[in-house]
């Protein structure tokens, strides 16, 4: 049987990415953390902020190198499967993975040096300051790909000349109308991830008695990042929703399996499936007139429906219709989890409270889930079309035979499987053996950052004689 390449392209390439996406996820939110660590250390001198400033820094470091040669590859399958793709949008897509790697890989690369091996050979505050860097490093990766990203979601400030998109109009490339909502949405599902990371790891600690103040550190600073940031990607996400329903209403057509346009007061399928065949949802649990308050706010709105485009230019439903719910209910649970941690923080008793802390050692896994199933609702949703209205996927993919690409994606599972699980594998005996404990030095040390921190204040402040 002949297996289509187009098809076992998009499968590799989809593989490729949910491995990928993880880690910048994890190293753009770490990376923050890390930074506000150590101006908190600075600051105040206080030993365990240095400590988990040194002990983030180690697994940040594991996350970055495998979150750059799972990108490499993406960069290669640009050439050996989707080289039409890099015919037609090159001009414009490539530019902007170009920026990235000019504003934004070295800077990171270039300071994460001074992190891990400067701590005793550059003076505490250009130690802190190039965590700050490393921070900057990964949003500005962020904006450069999102904005990449989001043209192909929403193309605009081009023309099409022979066949080929040139851009005429950078501003209004990188400030494609999709691309202000994807970035904040990703950048906030970013930190929220790693607050739950964060949290995770200091419930471990605490529920088996190991580094104890250090644990309390990190659930009070966890519990205070996701608790304004659960909330807050549920109103972001809400806003993308409203512009991709603009930009992209059968993308939105998909995501609540809305079939027919004329349909008013839509309702909200809490669980249905989706039959592609008969135009129509079985087995529906719904909220009456939901979708219409959401999207429109209205109790009789109305939206285009998947009948409005032919079958060939409708996306797959039932895969964009749960990963997005998937994603929604993960999205609920942080902001009940949040809700329950600041509860119990109010009442003195986050940190006994053992059950809390049982079900949030688990929890490490959940904003990544969540970022991996809204990455899939955003590119599976925008089926025929790699990108929207200008190049449909079938005519953007190589020449190549379905045996060539079945033979690398069986290569890419095989190494992945091997290269990740060493890797995650040292992440979990990182995080196993915990911070380094405070010795004379690091006191010696903190304290230095505290005392030129107050002189360099010193001298800032206008002298009057």
């Amino acid at each position: 049987m002949a297996m289509d390449p187009v098809l076992l392209s998009r499968v590799q390439f989809a593989f490729v990415v949910a491995f990928h996406i993880i880690f910048p996820t994890f190293t753009i939110g770490l990376s923050a953390y890390i930074a506000v660590l150590g101006a908190l250390w600075v600051r105040t001198g206080q030993d365990r902020f240095h400590q988990l400033m040194r002990f983030w820094t180690r697994i940040f470091a594991v996350s970055f190198a495998m979150g750059v040669v799972s990108g490499i590859v993406m960069s290669y399958q640009f050439g050996t499967n989707w080289s039409h793709f890099s015919h037609v949008v090159g001009n414009v897509v490539g530019p902007l993975i170009g920026y990235e790697v000019l504003t934004a890989f070295f800077l990171e690369a270039t300071f994460l040096g001074v992190l891990l091996f400067g701590f005793d050979r550059v003076p505490p505050w250009l130690y802190v300051l190039s965590g700050f860097f490393v921070a900057g490093g990964t949003a500005f990766s962020a904006f450069w790909i999102l904005s990449a990203n989001s043209w192909m979601q929403t193309p605009a400030g081009f023309v099409m000349k022979d066949g080929v998109a040139f851009p005429t109009d950078w501003l209004a490339v990188i400030f494609n109308p999709s691309f202000p909502y994807r970035f904040t949405h990703m950048v906030n599902a970013a930190y929220l991830t790693t607050g739950f990371v964060v949290l995770a790891v200091g419930a471990r600690y605490l529920l088996a008695g190991r580094h104890v103040e250090v644990s309390r550190t990190m659930l009070r600073m966890a519990i205070g990042l996701v608790v304004i940031l659960a909330p807050l990607q549920l109103f972001l996400g809400d806003q993308h929703g409203l512009n991709t329903l603009e930009n992209q209403p059968i993308k939105v057509a998909a995501m609540e399996a809305h079939w027919d346009s004329n349909e008013a007061g839509v309702p909200f399928e809490i669980f249905a499936w989706p039959n592609e065949k008969t135009e129509s949802n079985d087995y529906s649990l719904s909220v009456p007139h939901g979708a219409s308050l959401l999207l429109t706010h209205s109790w009789d709105g109305k939206f285009k429906g998947l009948k409005s485009v032919p079958p060939q230019d409708r996306p797959p439903v039932p895969i964009v219709f749960f990963a997005f719910r998937i994603m929604v209910g993960l999205g609920l649970f942080m902001i009940a989890a949040a809700f329950v941690g600041a509860f119990l923080w109010w009442r003195g008793t986050m940190f006994e409270t053992r059950w809390y802390l049982w079900i949030m050692s688990q929890c490490w896994w959940i904003g990544f889930i969540a970022v991996i199933c809204g990455w899939i609702t955003t590119e599976v949703g925008r089926q025929p079309w790699v990108v929207d209205g200008v190049l449909r996927t079938a005519d953007a993919a190589s020449p190549v035979p379905g045996d060539s690409v079945i033979t690398t994606l069986i290569l890419f599972v095989l190494a992945y499987a091997t290269v990740f699980s060493f890797g995650i594998y040292y992440i979990n005996r990182l995080i196993h053996r915990g911070p380094e404990e405070p010795t004379e030095t690091s006191e010696g040390l903190a304290g230095a950052a505290m005392a030129a921190a107050h002189h360099t204040t010193a001298r800032s402040l206008p002298r009057h004689s």
